[in-house]
């Protein structure tokens, strides 16, 4: 198989991966793949994890629709490392079986894939280069009470459950900085598809 390349985008909760994975969809066609649209796939009603997870916190986590509270679950999650590194158990799996089928599907030369938790569920094996998407810890917090209207204490408990935008940085082969403009990232992603 011919040397494709493999675009890992990652970041961390609100630096801004959603803007530019959309932007190499719509703008260069590239083929993307969304670890997020898996992870709800895995825990559609009637999917095996689904039953687990209901087995194991109880019909305070179940919508009346049998759908998935997912307010209820991050609540639980996000304050308890020992419960969100279970559920990630139950997902990543799920996960990179999908990653993979989809890899193997698609013929183009540049795929990206956008995984949030690239380092923590150790899928950097699936990409040939890494790109973190950042912005400053301040812009992130807002831009997630914005998004999620959540409160300052949720945010935080949602950036702290992943690894610290430093050292995601620190791997990275490409660093998209997002505390500027949309027109300064997306001059960034121009760069970054043609050089690297």
């Amino acid at each position: 198989m011919n040397k494709r390349r493999l675009i890992g985008l990652t970041g961390s909760i609100g630096t801004g991966k959603t803007t530019v994975s959309n932007y190499l969809k719509h703008i260069y066609k590239l083929p993307v793949l969304d670890a997020d649209i898996y992870a709800r796939e895995a825990v559609q009603v009637g999917s095996p994890i689904l039953s687990k997870i209901f087995e194991r916190y109880g019909s305070s986590i179940k919508l009346p629709d049998g759908t998935l509270n997912r307010k209820r679950l991050g609540e639980i999650i996000f304050k308890n490392q020992s419960q969100r590194l279970w559920l990630e158990q139950q997902i990543h799996p799920y996960v990179r079986d999908c990653f993979q089928s989809q890899l193997e599907m698609i013929v183009a030369p540049t795929i990206v894939l956008v995984v949030p938790l690239l380092f923590e569920a150790n899928l950097t094996n699936l990409v040939t280069e890494i790109w973190v998407v950042s912005c400053l810890p301040q812009q992130q917090l807002r831009r997630l009470i914005q998004r999620d209207h959540l409160t300052l204490e949720q945010a935080s408990d949602r950036i702290n459950s992943q690894f610290p935008l430093q050292e995601k940085i620190a791997r990275a082969d490409v660093v998209l900085d997002n505390s500027s403009t949309l027109e300064e990232l997306l001059k960034q992603v121009d760069l970054a598809l043609r050089t690297t």
